[in-house]
């Protein structure tokens, strides 16, 4: 396979917290969505009905894909047990099948999954690509694991790059459930804010960084599965002490229970065989843009109004 810079790159789901890094940091790469993109983007914007057809992508010339439709609310996932189906297997499964009837020649296609799907039971840390999974854990952990399956059905055809991502986290306009933005924008309206716990250990990872990575796995010949960290572990108390520092505001522990993985961070081993490159935002680096970035997208009325009602639902 023979990448070149006059290959096209198509994005799909361009709106949700990633796709907006991605499409700043290259404005080459062309957008697919219902929703129309914010307007400090330049990029080409391809409007499609729905995910349940992607036949209208028959007038789109590409060559690489960026497949970003899906929901990662586990809240909301485990409420609807179907729509962890819909949104993060059938969209994509659906999509696949499109090329396939339609005999779409494609060099690459970048499916994200979770680190979350490695068994905390089983598991080393380091952990790599090998380690034991267990997809039952929740609804979005099992949607993810089975779209690793849908994508293993269609490699013979395409390469296709299952990226198990870690705890990707920058700054964001949506309200959020995931620990830095739902924290940040706490601070931010309510002067306040509080964590379970501050003892699990995670390998936050900055969004510029993970963009920097998938672009340059995108020309690479490689096809299967591929953890995406720092391959280093802070808890969440470390990340609360820099917000803390930022902020000016203490941020309080409830000291609750929680499930999932107490402690864990990433072996980056084969990404790094894969492709040159290293993290270049330490996670005090990472928060520092991360906070100052969010007061500023406050100011603006209607995000601070969605952000208002947001919080209005979590008091009822």
């Amino acid at each position: 396979m023979n990448i070149t810079k006059k290959d096209k790159t198509i994005l799909i789901g361009p709106t949700g917290f990633m796709g907006p890094s991605f499409l700043e940091k290259d404005s080459s790469i062309i957008a697919v969505g219902r929703s129309k993109l914010p307007s400090h983007l330049d990029n080409e914007f391809f409007y499609i009905e729905s995910d349940e057809s992607f036949s209208e992508l028959d007038k789109l010339d590409f060559q690489n894909v960026i497949f970003l439709i899906g929901c990662s609310d586990h809240h909301i996932l485990n409420q609807h047990p179907t729509l962890a189906i819909e949104k993060n297997v059938l969209a994509l499964s659906r999509f696949l099948w499109y090329l396939k009837k339609s005999k779409r020649k494609v060099n690459k296609i970048i499916n994200f999954t979770t680190m979350l799907q490695y068994d905390t039971q089983r598991m080393k840390l380091p952990c790599d690509e090998l380690q034991p999974r267990n997809p039952s854990i929740n609804n979005y952990i099992l949607s993810k694991y089975v779209s690793e399956l849908i994508t293993e059905q269609h490699r013979d055809d395409y390469d296709i790059i299952d990226i198990r991502i870690s705890n990707v986290y920058g700054p964001t306009k949506l309200m959020r459930p995931d620990i830095v933005p739902s924290t940040i924008w706490s601070l931010i309206h309510n002067n306040s804010a509080s964590v379970w716990t501050k003892k699990p250990k995670r390998d936050f990872i900055y969004v510029d960084d993970v963009i920097e990575a998938v672009l340059k796995l995108i020309q690479t010949d490689f096809s299967g599965s591929v953890n995406l960290g720092t391959g280093v572990g802070s808890t969440v108390g470390e990340l609360c002490s820099y917000l803390e520092e930022f902020s000016n505001i203490k941020i309080s522990n409830q000291n609750k229970d929680v499930s999932g993985h107490m402690e864990f961070y990433q072996d980056i081993t084969l990404l790094k065989s894969l492709i040159d490159w290293k993290p270049k935002y330490s996670l005090e680096r990472g928060l520092f843009k991360t906070y100052n970035l969010m007061k500023d997208y406050y100011k603006e009325k209607e995000v601070k109004n969605r952000i208002q009602m947001e919080f209005n639902k979590l008091k009822r």
